[in-house]
């Protein structure tokens, strides 16, 4: 029995429509709700800060403009170290590689939208029969009737948009490495500075008891604790030496160009400027920040997978054409009198056992994932940013208060040093009030450092970063 042409026209109707109710899910655009989350978290962070800001900092000067994490440091020096790194530096290649691996994917996931060309010639030779040659070229196309193939080549350039923010993470992080590489040399070599005077006066110290003992106006313990105090010194002063080296080989080490030698660097003792990001926080936004863009970017693509997966399910349409010569010879069967043909299919999947429709929700979770990894993401720059913040309220603090010591230590120290000239107190109390001054300026050395690489973290926590 015939169908009429009506009717087949109804039921192709009817099964394309019923796909399509299958493949309609309600599941949540994850990407603007993130970047809904995203927006309103940004705007009342930096909100809160700038208040914090203003009224901590209320009689500070007007604040410098900061475009990139590298105009923190006032070092001129320190760029041809960064440029070395962005250069040559292992870690970051591989994330050069990554990147050039999602621009072939792309390239792949793209392919599937243009036609194929095949082309085919073969030959057979059978006894008591004259030899044959065929010579064919065939061109097929599936046609994108519902986009599928275009949301996995959209998909595919999310990733490398993802890739191109975990490139730009590493760079940051490596320019990171390398300011805070520099900033601890100069932090070791004070600490070495610190400790030869101390073991200078020490040794001072440790003659002149040796000296008075010699002559009975010493005791043997008053030798054994200033031999304690100039061994200790010594072993002190060895391992901040080592750590000086240590900080130089690995200053080497992220310019990723090892010649069994440390490059030349003129650091000097005293700490370069940093400027404080946070005075540049209204131009500031969490969507800056690399691994943010790349945790968004990762949720577009997925969506696009997960639309993909659903379309699936719908029909296909795929065109065919092709050219056929079959001749006794070569020459002649190179499509000199060619038969054409042209077939067009439609296929729609019927029965899998559910494998597309499982492939379709695991899309979906996926996609979900990705929006939680997201807002993870989202969550810990948060608190980076306030903890760095804080932190850099605190080291302030400490700096005030060990610079006050300091002041008070030093005055003492003179005091001290003028009642041991007019005999009212020995060498031992003076010494101790010099030992306590050469603890208060490492200390507050290491203060000073600890709070000018928190402003480098404070500056990746906001977005800054080298130029792309």
């Amino acid at each position: 029995m015939m169908v009429k042409p009506a009717l087949r026209n109804a039921m192709l109707a009817l099964m394309v429509s019923t796909l399509l109710g299958c493949s309609s899910v309600d599941y949540a655009n994850y990407s603007d709700q993130a970047s809904q989350t995203e927006a309103d978290l940004s705007q009342r962070l930096l909100a809160q800060l700038l208040a914090e800001s203003k009224q901590r900092d209320a009689a500070t000067t007007s604040p410098v403009a900061v475009a990139t994490l590298t105009d923190l440091v006032n070092v001129p020096e320190l760029q041809q170290f960064i440029t070395s790194a962005l250069a040559n530096n292992p870690s970051l290649q591989q994330s050069v590689v990554a990147l050039n691996m999602a621009y072939a994917q792309h390239g792949i996931t793209s392919a599937s939208r243009l036609p194929s060309v095949d082309a085919g010639f073969s030959g057979s030779a059978t006894e008591d029969s004259d030899d044959s040659y065929t010579t064919d070229i065939t061109v097929s196309w599936e046609l994108d009737l519902w986009q599928k193939i275009a949301d996995s080549s959209h998909a595919a350039l999310k990733d490398i948009a993802s890739s191109q923010a975990s490139l730009q993470s590493a760079k940051d992080l490596v320019a990171a490495n390398v300011m805070r590489s520099w900033l601890d040399i100069s932090l070791q070599r004070q600490l070495v500075a610190i400790e030869t005077q101390r073991l200078a006066v020490l040794e001072n110290n440790q003659a002149l008891i040796m000296a008075r003992y010699r002559v009975g106006l010493g005791s043997l313990e008053d030798l054994d604790n200033a031999n304690t105090s100039t061994a200790s010194t010594r072993a002190t002063l060895a391992s901040y030496q080592e750590q000086l080296a240590q900080s130089q080989r690995d200053l080497t080490l992220l310019t990723g160009q090892w010649t069994g030698e440390e490059l030349a660097a003129n650091i000097a003792t005293k700490f370069p400027a940093v400027i404080n990001p946070i005075s540049v926080l209204g131009e500031q936004n969490l969507g800056r920040r690399p691994d943010v863009k790349m945790a968004f970017y990762n949720i577009e693509a997925e969506s696009l997978r997960t639309d993909a997966a659903y379309k699936a399910m719908l029909p296909s349409i795929s065109l065919s054409a092709s050219l056929t010569d079959m001749a006794e010879s070569p020459s002649d069967a190179l499509l000199t009198g060619p038969l054409w043909s042209v077939l067009g299919q439609l296929s729609a999947p019927l029965f899998q056992g559910g494998l597309l429709k499982s492939q379709a929700e695991l899309a979906r979770l996926t996609t979900e994932q990705s929006y939680w990894i997201y807002q993870d993401t989202l969550l810990t720059a948060v608190n980076e940013v306030e903890n760095s913040v804080g932190q850099e309220y605190s080291l302030a603090k400490q700096q005030q208060y060990l610079t006050e010591a300091q002041m008070s230590a030093e005055r003492s120290f003179v005091s001290y040093e003028e009642k041991y000239r007019q005999g009212l107190v020995d060498i031992f109390d003076l010494l101790t009030v010099q030992q306590q001054t050469y603890d208060i300026e490492a200390q507050l050395a290491t203060t000073i450092y600890n709070r000018l690489v928190n402003r480098i973290d404070l500056g990746l926590a906001l977005g800054l970063g080298v130029s792309a």
